[in-house]
Order: structure tokens, then C-alpha cells, then sequence
């Protein structure tokens, strides 16, 4: 629980819905809480998905005043969900992150850093079977933590192991009236099918069912905690920056290359990414020596043995870029290149560089094949395909602009200055660096 305050209260909070269990949970949380001088918070989330949710609503807010008439510790705070999911994401999964969301921050404008949530032991069993179904893994089957810190809250769920018949039962002894939300029996939602049509005979055929998936999820629960960690270990010593070495990867057993592999995955992408691309790398990791798989908004590379994951570029290649696009880099600043996906930046030094008047009228311009460039003075110049390979820099990374002057090829991202325009004379002088 949370530090005292400076009156000497403690806080406390409970995610109320007003339905079954978070109704029972409140109430009991309360009667416990108040004679030990804790304020327990009720937060409720509206989301604006049921025509009876301002009903809901209301009726919480006045039952927790009638508690806090009758001596209970409790306060109600509510907020609304803004927005609606987007196409093709389904309805409980927005509602559910987005009901975290709000919890957490309700919480924080409370003074909590602790919330209780009151699912139970066959809500648990329910996602075991649902993950089960969508062939999840051990993350999956963990279902439920008992437990979980996030962004400072502490999330606990101190009725995982309590079965729905008590919860009801404390129902009836304290008279409480809970509102019941006909989602639950809408056979749209995947929880509420097997809810009502497949959990009454699985527990029919099976009466041990909850208690026998319960121990499922704690035994996943343990499997998982340990991939994690054999990962954790690997992927340290086959990390290098954000990408993942290859070599030692594939002398790794299959179970640790899939273990190493998702835990890179969940780093270097954003939450959601499919399983399918996990075992479609799987397959061909062992074999290829480079290649690029589509990741949403990312896409995986690999290049000389090496994994990286890199924002998809916002050039549109079936787009006609400009030929020749005209910028005067006479000066020390920053420079968005749009549409190029990145940034210039002119500096201002005392040694090396160009003359800054050579950039006075530059051109921005596309590879157009052919170019050539001197990296070092006296050099030959050599084809810019061949630099690219030397430096080890990949093809996603030669999308730049290059810059000329005056018919000259100035500058290349990721090769830097030509060396013949820095023999050109003049002052002051100016050093480019390309920023993706």
C-alpha cells in the first residue's frame, strides 16, 4: 500500500465496473480498509460501448455515497473513454487497453499506486483457454499475473484463486446490487461464447476444469520467467547495438534461437507484432545470408550477418522524386529534407569541410546510377555502388539525397564529403552530417 500522506491517510484503489465481481471487491476492500485508516479509491472507466453505460455510471457514484454515508472510506472518480477503435481492431482489445490506460492515470490523480482488480479464479481458467485456442505460448497461457508493476502501479488481483460461487455468496450476505453488462452473453465477443456455450459443458465433463487450468497458467507462468531469462543472457551476448548477430545465434539450439529471437523482436519493435513473422524468421534465418521481411511499420533486415529492424521509409518509391530540387546550405543549422525521411546538418568547423559559398546554390538529388565518388584525396573516384559495399552500408541506408555543387558531387550520407570538393578553396568552411 501506498506511503501514509501527510494527514496520516493511506490510499488504496479498486478498478470498479460495477458488475459482479468488482462490485464485491469494492465492498469487501472498504469494510476491510476503513478501520485501518485507508482511503480506498473506486475508478471507474465509461466506455462508452453500452447504452446503459451513464446509468452505470451514476448508479456506482451513488452507491459509493451511500457507503461513504454509512461510515465507509471510499471515493468514487470516473472518466470517458475518448475515440473508438480503429478499423479492423477488435472491439475488447481496444476497450482494454484503453481501460488500463485510464485506470492508471485515475489512479495517479489519486494518489495511488496501487489498484486491485477483482478477476477470479474461473475469469483466469476463461484466458487460458482463449490463449490456448489462439495458440499463444507461455506468455500466453501465463494468462493473468497475481501481480504486475506498469509505468509505477502497482496491478493486483488478490481473487485469482477465488471462486466465482464465493463472490456471489458474499453478494447475497451483504445485499449488494451489482448491474450485469449484457456484453458478457454477446456472442460477437470470443470470452462470451466461451462463457455460455462452452464452459458449462467443459465444466460438466470436467468439474476439476478451474482449478486444473489455474495451475496451468501458474506452471506457464514459471516456464515463461524462465525463457525470458535464458533469452536475456543470449541476447546480451548477441546483441550488438539494436541488431542481433547471426552467427552465434544460429549455433543456438532451435528452443533458444525462438527464445533470443522474440525477445529481440519485443525490443526493437512495437507491441503487437505478429507471431507469424517470429516463425516465418524462424524458417528462414538458419539458411539465407541477407533479405528484408515486412514488420508493419518496420521492416527486418538482414545484412552481413547481422539483424536490424529500421522504420519503413517514408519515400514513396513508385513516387517520382524530383530530379533536382534546389537548397542553400550557406549556413550552420539543420535542414528537414522532406520527402527525403531525414535531416541535414550544417557545421560550422575549423579544419577540413567545404568552402561555404560552394553551398550556396547546392542541389539535393536522387541516385540516379553512375555517380561516382573520391573518398580519399588522390584516390580514384570509384562508382558509389562499390563504395557502399566496401563501408558495409545497406540498402536501406543508401536512400540520401546526394548533394552537388556547381556540377561537383558534394556530399553522400553514410560516405561523407568527396575529397575533390574539399580541395576546393575558400572561407569559412563547412562540414555536412546526415541524420535518418
Amino acid at each position: 500500500m501506498d506511503a501514509a500522506t501527510p494527514g496520516g491517510a493511506r490510499h488504496l484503489a479498486v478498478a470498479a465496473s460495477g458488475g459482479v465481481d468488482s462490485t464485491a471487491l469494492l465492498h469487501a476492500v472498504a469494510r476491510l480498509a476503513t478501520p485501518l485508516g485507508i482511503q480506498v479509491h473506486a475508478l471507474h472507466v465509461h466506455h462508452g460501448l453500452q447504452p446503459q453505460a451513464d446509468a452505470w455510471l451514476a448508479g456506482l457514484a451513488a452507491q459509493c455515497r451511500r457507503w461513504a454515508g454509512r461510515g465507509l472510506a471510499v471515493r468514487f472518480h470516473a472518466v470517458r473513454l475518448q475515440g473508438q477503435p480503429s478499423r479492423g481492431e477488435s472491439v475488447e482489445a481496444w476497450a482494454r487497453r484503453e481501460r488500463y490506460r485510464a485506470l492508471a492515470a485515475l489512479a495517479r490523480e489519486a494518489g495511488c499506486s496501487v489498484v486491485l482488480l477483482a478477476q477470479h479464479r474461473r475469469d483466469q481458467a476463461e484466458t487460458v483457454l482463449l490463449q490456448a485456442l489462439r495458440g499463444a505460448g507461455a506468455a500466453g497461457l501465463a494468462a493473468m499475473p497475481r501481480q504486475r508493476e506498469r509505468d509505477g502501479i502497482l496491478w493486483l488481483r488478490p481473487w485469482l484463486e477465488q471462486p466465482r460461487e464465493a463472490i456471489e455468496a458474499y453478494l447475497r450476505r451483504w445485499r449488494l446490487r451489482p448491474v450485469l453488462d449484457p456484453s458478457n452473453a454477446d456472442p460477437r465477443f470470443a470470452r462470451s461464447r466461451l462463457r455460455t456455450e462452452v464452459w458449462p459443458a467443459l465444466q460438466a465433463a470436467f468439474p476439476d476444469a478451474e482449478v486444473t487450468l489455474g495451475a496451468l497458467a501458474r506452471q506457464a507462468a514459471l516456464a515463461h520467467a524462465l525463457e525470458r531469462e535464458v533469452a536475456a543472457q543470449d541476447l546480451q551476448a548477441l546483441g550488438d547495438g539494436d541488431a542481433l548477430e547471426l552467427r552465434g545465434w544460429r549455433a543456438l539450439s532451435p528452443a533458444r534461437r525462438a527464445a533470443t529471437l522474440r525477445a529481440w523482436l519485443a525490443q526493437v519493435l512495437e507491441p503487437g507484432w505478429p507471431l507469424s513473422l517470429l516463425q516465418r524468421l524462424l524458417h528462414d534465418l538458419p539458411a539465407c545470408e541477407q533479405g528484408c521481411w515486412p514488420a508493419g511499420r518496420h521492416s527486418i533486415h538482414l545484412y552481413r550477418g547481422r539483424l536490424l529492424a529500421r522504420p519503413v521509409s517514408r519515400v514513396d518509391r513508385a513516387a517520382s522524386l524530383p530530379q533536382a530540387q534546389a537548397i542553400d546550405l550557406s549556413r550552420p543549422g539543420e535542414h528537414a529534407l522532406a520527402p527525403w525521411p531525414g535531416r541535414l546538418q550544417v557545421l560550422a568547423v575549423d579544419e577540413g569541410g567545404v568552402p561555404a559559398e560552394l553551398l550556396r546554390q547546392a542541389e539535393l538529388r536522387p541516385r540516379s546510377g553512375g555517380e561516382r565518388f573520391q573518398r580519399h584525396p588522390g584516390g580514384p573516384p570509384r562508382a558509389l555502388k562499390k563504395q557502399f559495399q566496401d563501408l558495409g552500408i545497406p540498402a536501406w541506408e543508401r536512400e540520401a539525397p546526394l548533394l552537388w555543387a556547381h556540377g561537383q558531387l558534394v556530399f553522400v550520407p553514410g560516405l561523407g564529403l568527396d575529397a575533390r570538393a574539399r580541395e576546393w578553396p575558400g572561407a569559412p568552411r563547412l562540414s555536412l552530417r546526415w541524420t535518418p
